[in-house]
């Protein structure tokens, strides 16, 4: 099992950037693909983006390429998303997840109560 503890949201104008971070303890954190997910009020919670163990595959949401980037450092136990041009609509309770398996996450499955961070407010305002 492992611990995710997400930090980093806050509010911000439209166009500005934030970068989220997930710090990971417990079992080997390079054993899980992650994932960031987010929920807005009043909406189910999606798939926002996937890395795998090593990091060398990423997949991402279709409406967020170009915008996000999810990366990792393994000597870390943090997994980050670089959020750039944000829009009012990103809005949302922004949580990582852990999975052993990237396809998955790729997929947007939503993994066990226990892989989840407690999540991250990210506010941006027009």
């Amino acid at each position: 099992q492992v611990q995710l503890v997400d930090s980093g949201g806050g509010l911000v104008q439209a166009g500005g950037s934030l970068r989220l971070s997930c710090a990971a303890s417990g079992r080997t954190f390079s054993s899980y693909a992650m994932g960031w997910f987010r929920q807005a009020p009043g909406k189910e919670r999606e798939f926002v983006a996937a890395i795998s163990w090593s990091g060398d595959r990423t997949y991402y949401a279709d409406s967020l390429k170009g915008r996000f980037t999810i990366s990792r450092d393994n000597a870390k136990n943090t997994v980050y998303l670089q959020m750039n041009s944000l829009k009012p609509e990103d809005t949302a309770i922004y949580y990582c997840a852990a999975d052993e398996r990237y396809d998955r996450l790729r997929l947007g499955v939503r993994p066990g109560d226990d892989y989840w961070g407690q999540g991250t407010q990210v506010t941006v305002s027009s």
